[in-house]
């Protein structure tokens, strides 16, 4: 046993919350805030005659309502007041070994005694037990599992609350990329973009005079008609002309970026980066072959690598 999980299992039976009342009896208007709430429409909160029919001598409150009775106020809560030196001591355990963060994982209630408007409820809590280190999806950690004993004012156990937290290292998460700036999309250019994503370079071609266009566009520039279609391009070209960017360094991209302008055999030009290529090693007339850029889920953009072979 590590040093730290002895100190840990020393904690085991102390009483890190003392015997407190709750500061409002139980009462009507909670009750009725809490079954709205719930959508619970059983008579017996709020109807005594209800409740009597059923044998009790009146309405009960909700067993379910149990921990409401002696929650903490929010001023309470704000002061910054521990419940107790044996909570604190406990937390510092935890934060001095770096377990800093907190997260519940369950709870288990029993329910012994039903409770009626106008009593009274206090609440004490025991360390139960203290696990070994586990590992877990959110880091390292240990799991804590406390016991509160709800009583009346008669000193009756009314019911009982074991409550598990799991205290955790936090793991270090990797900085994720941002993602690449997403093009403007409209219904003049949205079919290039999709057939992108299925690994296809297509080229606009005017449906009446045959003239193939890019950037895409809704009208011909030679022949004015607007009814078009596409032809796939066959995926070579030789760089038209090229610029090498070292700044201003945006995240989403490597560096230095080769940013070409590609003449196609087709004879259309398109702007595209440049892939398996050192900037010094570009040169105009370059001959390129279509490469592809999956740059996430949503995006794919056609790059141009040097080509390697004129059978492709």
């Amino acid at each position: 046993m590590s040093d730290l999980l002895a100190r840990l299992r020393a904690f085991e039976g102390r009483t890190i919350v003392p015997a407190t009342w709750g500061p409002d009896p139980v009462n009507t208007p909670m009750i009725r805030h809490w079954v709205e709430a719930m959508g619970d429409t059983n008579p017996i909160y709020l109807d005594d005659d209800a409740a009597r029919d059923t044998g009790r001598e009146g309405a009960i409150a909700p067993a379910p309502m149990l921990q409401v009775w002696t929650m903490r106020t929010y001023a309470d809560k704000m002061s910054g007041a521990d419940p107790s030196d044996v909570w604190t001591e406990l937390i510092e355990t935890f934060d001095s070994a770096g377990f800093t963060s907190v997260v519940a994982t369950d709870s288990d209630q029993e329910f012994f005694v039903e409770l009626r408007p106008g009593e009274r409820v206090s609440a004490t809590e025991v360390v139960e037990g203290v696990s070994e280190e586990k590992q877990t999806g959110l880091g390292a950690g240990h799991f804590v599992t406390t016991l509160k004993t709800y009583r009346n004012g008669d000193g009756v156990v009314v019911g009982t609350q074991r409550w598990r937290t799991l205290r955790f290292r936090p793991t270090p998460k990797a900085a994720s990329r941002p993602l690449r700036p997403r093009p403007a999309l409209n219904a003049d250019n949205a079919f290039w973009f999709e057939a992108a994503r299925e690994h296809r370079l297509v080229i606009q071609r005017c449906a009446r005079c045959g003239v193939l266009r890019h950037p895409t566009g809704p009208m011909c520039g030679q022949c004015r008609s607007t009814e078009w279609n596409t032809v796939d391009a066959c995926g070579r070209g030789t760089v038209y002309t090229f610029v090498v960017n070292h700044h201003p360094k945006i995240d989403a991209f490597d560096y230095p970026l080769i940013v070409a302008v590609v003449e196609l055999e087709e004879g259309t030009r398109l702007i595209a980066n440049m892939t398996d290529v050192e900037p010094e090693h570009v040169f105009i007339g370059m001959p390129v072959e279509l490469d592809w850029i999956d740059a996430d889920p949503e995006l794919t953009l056609p790059a141009f690598r040097p080509q390697r072979s004129r059978e492709h």
